[in-house]
């Protein structure tokens, strides 16, 4: 008798152990007196990834896509699988990737290029964005790109795609960017204060830029869209925007990688819809990406938006590349990515 009690006891004591020992459920508190505190309401089913995707955009027409997938998850709550940040340039997302702040991150073709020949560790998902750029004037000298000659040309992109192609155009048409023009590289406000102030000035802008200039003065207008003078000279579309992640990240969580390109690919489809514009245009003001929805209607429908992926996405980006190092191999970073550069699975 006494020794089946102890061995009782004993059995007791180590179902307590184990008890004490076990996991607390999700949403209490191993402490004993916090657990009715933090106990998760029992009407909420979703609960919050493990892994939320640290996803950077900018703002204008390569975060345009993204609009739709950044309300859905900002109506998630809690349960957002997605952490937005939208940023004015290039020149914020690249370091943001190098150090690991974003795991995913739009951004123009050109800089993806060159952190990769840089850096490596980064891959392109996808294109998003081709041509969004356009010649704008105050008058009606301006008919096709060779009568640009002997022009003061205003633009903004310096060392980022607008000027690689803005001098390409030139020079295909016979017009030396150096010599036959004067083109002044400024931010997009100081365009379109120069716009404004002339009364025959000439400039490059994307849109939604090109668009909020001519809301603010009717008197500018389009004179050249610049995708379609592209086109006439080259037979590789104009990629403009693509869609990185870090291959760490890609590495460690490839099903969260599907599932983000099944989301942005959802949202671009929603926001190239036109019976879905005045929606859209709302999404793009609430989140930063252009000035207002009314400037955001306007130029949606120029922001060629795209989603291509695989082979077909790696043909048009090599394409761009290629032309691209012709004109300047700095543009690219020196040299044409090598294939893994690019996600086809």
């Amino acid at each position: 008798m006494k020794k089946r009690s102890v061995a009782a006891l004993l059995c007791l004591v180590m179902a307590l152990s184990l008890s004490a020992c076990k996991k607390p459920a999700a949403g209490q508190s191993s402490a004993s007196g916090d657990i009715s505190a933090s106990k998760p309401d029992a009407s909420v089913s979703i609960t919050a990834p493990e892994t939320v995707v640290n996803v950077m955009v900018m703002s204008g027409p390569t975060g345009v896509g993204a609009a739709k997938l950044m309300a859905d998850n900002a109506a998630a709550g809690d349960a957002a699988a997605y952490n937005f940040t939208v940023v004015a340039g290039n020149d914020e997302v690249a370091p943001a990737i190098a150090k690991g702040e974003a795991d995913i991150a739009c951004i123009a073709t050109n800089v993806a290029s060159n952190l990769y020949n840089k850096n490596g560790g980064i891959t392109v998902l996808a294109a998003n964005t081709l041509g969004v750029l356009y010649i704008l004037e105050k008058g009606n000298s301006v008919t096709d790109v060779a009568s640009l000659k002997g022009k003061t040309i205003y633009a903004n992109g310096q060392g980022a795609n607008p000027e690689y192609i803005i001098n390409h155009l030139l020079t295909q048409n016979g017009i030396d960017p150096a010599s036959d023009v004067d083109l002044q590289f400024m931010t997009p406000q100081e365009v379109t204060a120069k716009m404004v102030q002339s009364t025959d000035g000439v400039c490059m802008l994307p849109v939604p830029a090109a668009t909020a200039l001519m809301f603010k003065d009717s008197a500018v207008r389009e004179a050249i869209n610049v995708s379609a003078a592209w086109d006439e000279i080259s037979e590789s579309p104009l990629v403009m925007g693509c869609v990185v992640v870090r291959n760490q990240f890609m590495n460690e969580h490839p099903e969260l990688v599907e599932q983000f390109l099944t989301d942005y690919e959802n949202s671009i489809s929603f926001m190239k819809d036109e019976a879905n514009l005045t929606q859209a245009a709302e999404y793009v003001a609430q989140f930063g990406i252009t000035a207002n929805a009314a400037i955001a209607a306007k130029a949606i429908p120029q922001c060629n938006l795209t989603y291509l992926t695989g082979v077909q996405m790696r043909d048009a980006i090599q394409g761009y590349y290629e032309i691209l190092f012709s004109a300047n191999p700095a543009s690219i970073g020196g040299g044409n990515p090598d294939d893994d550069f690019y996600y086809v699975p």
